[in-house]
């Protein structure tokens, strides 16, 4: 087993209990493009963090739950930095955040690392997990030992090329996602009204549903009205 595959095996490890997954290396030769560690150097690899369907919410509830005040504002980014900057911390990694300047471009990353490329919701659709996933952290190495160990991500097949009906366009109730944009602001206005939190709001977005690859890593009830809420509608 290589170093680097040894470095996976022992994070996916420790990740495990927490119902997250290493989702795939980000390569950047000689530090060229990649993100500054905490000593100042820039990274050669970032290993991206997230979630495979609902794999997290358990583990996360769980935590919240045991937590004094519910875990603050932000309870999933809390949690999310408790469990990755644990795992930093033990192995010697610098570790990124989606939600922490200077935000770092994590879809780019996951593209490079899992050859993804995005949805009409702006979500990046998986082949096999669709729009069920997530990226929750990320860590970053200088190791040049393991430069030549990682390949580029895999070339994926994007699945709304092959996507004729296009149901995610129908299936918006606000009319706010089309093949070339979603408009937020509509999204927000329409999650305002009573139809919005009756539908939405408490069911999660019917156009991420519509969309048939991956259905079935759809996330919990209890998921969906969580991140709807994160969301949210526009303030009155």
């Amino acid at each position: 087993m290589s170093g680097l595959s040894r470095l996976h095996a022992e994070i996916a490890a420790a990740l495990a209990p927490h119902g997250l997954h290493p989702r795939g290396f980000a390569r950047f030769p000689g530090g060229a493009g990649g993100p500054l560690l905490d000593d100042g150097r820039s990274a050669c690899l970032v290993l991206l963090i997230g979630n495979v369907g609902g794999s997290m919410w358990r583990p996360f509830c769980d935590w919240r739950a045991a937590e004094p005040g519910r875990a603050g504002a932000n309870p999933l980014d809390n949690w999310s930095k408790a469990v990755i900057g644990a795992i930093a911390a033990g192995i010697g990694a610098t570790a990124f955040y989606p939600s922490d300047p200077p935000y770092q471009p994590f879809q780019r990353w996951a593209m490079l690392a899992e050859g993804l490329k995005a949805s009409p919701l702006g979500i990046l659709i998986h082949p096999a997990l669709g729009l069920w996933h997530g990226y929750r952290g990320a860590l970053g190495f200088a190791e040049h030992v393991f430069e030549g160990e990682a390949s580029s991500g895999p070339s994926r097949p994007h699945p709304c090329d092959g996507c004729t009906d296009r149901p995610c366009l129908a299936a918006c109730p606000a009319g706010a996602v089309a093949a070339d944009r979603f408009d937020v602001a509509a999204c927000r206005k329409f999650l305002a009204s009573d139809a919005g939190r009756e539908g939405c709001m408490d069911k999660g977005c019917h156009a991420r549903a519509a969309c048939p690859v991956g259905s079935g890593f759809r996330y919990p009830e209890g998921q969906l009205r969580f991140h709807m809420e994160a969301l949210g509608p526009p303030p009155g």
